[in-house]
């Protein structure tokens, strides 16, 4: 299941939505995480950068930057944001079936990026394709929502906001069974001649349990190292809404790729 136009309409206004995010304390935590697992500089790849504050934000601190997404109405904001243009690579690639000129480093995801993978067999295929760009011993970190955020916090819920040019409602619907959670937004954006006008999209995502993840990791070829909850970065609990989890690249010449 994909998302329906997911960022197509939502490009132009998706910073100013986004504004309550701490990318300033991910990218700290990002950079830690990278250093404690030795890559200090390079090349570090990131999977569905949209417009690419954390990919910016990667690059100021040093690292040479990719940044990878499908959406090209989401990579032509981050490239019209870009103060030295040319200074990091954007493609335009599905991060599941993405096709690099070599190695990197390091690899990083976020935003619950992993989470729009809702079929098991592409998160594995990516874990492959992410395994097989990596350096030896290179790292991969992302984050994800947790279940309790989907079943618990948003579950069947309505939320709104309206902002000085920008309105959106959001109806939120999480199936149990499934895992699946159905994103239904109706965005509002101010014209020039002060008519408003609509977007609509719907955006899929899956709840994936620690376990699960872990599963497609190793089925991917890569090592689980470690996980954390986002914002504490402590052990998750079963209150976490967000885990940022650590997998490195694993060498075995027999495995399949692609």
């Amino acid at each position: 299941m994909e998302s329906t136009n997911a960022y197509g309409g939502f490009a132009s206004v998706y910073d100013i939505l986004m504004d309550n995010v701490p990318y300033q304390e991910w990218s700290r935590q990002i950079t830690a995480l990278l250093r404690q697992n030795g890559v200090d500089s390079g090349i570090v790849l990131e999977l569905g950068c949209g417009t690419g504050t954390m990919t910016r934000l990667l690059s100021r601190a040093g690292y040479d930057m990719i940044g990878i997404d499908r959406s090209p109405e989401m990579l032509q904001v981050a490239m019209e944001k870009e103060t030295q243009p040319g200074s990091i690579l954007y493609l335009c690639q599905d991060m599941c079936d993405f096709e690099l000129y070599g190695t990197v480093e390091a690899a990083v995801s976020v935003c619950d990026s992993i989470n729009y993978i809702t079929d098991r067999d592409k998160l594995i295929r990516m874990f492959r394709l992410v395994n097989l760009y990596l350096e030896k011993d290179g790292c991969f970190i992302f984050d994800m929502n947790t279940r309790y955020k989907y079943e618990t916090l948003l579950a069947d819920g309505t939320f709104a906001e309206d902002r000085e040019n920008v309105s959106f409602i959001w109806q939120n619907e999480f199936d149990r069974t499934t895992g699946i959670n159905e994103y239904d937004l109706s965005i509002f954006v101010a014209g020039s001649d002060g008519r408003y006008d609509k977007f609509q999209e719907i955006h899929y995502q899956r709840a994936y349990t620690l376990a699960e993840i872990r599963d497609c990791i190793r089925a991917g070829g890569m090592e689980f190292v470690d996980a954390y909850d986002a914002f504490s970065m402590d052990a998750p609990g079963p209150e976490s809404e967000r885990i940022c989890v650590v997998a490195k690249e694993k060498f075995d010449p027999r495995k399949t790729y692609c």
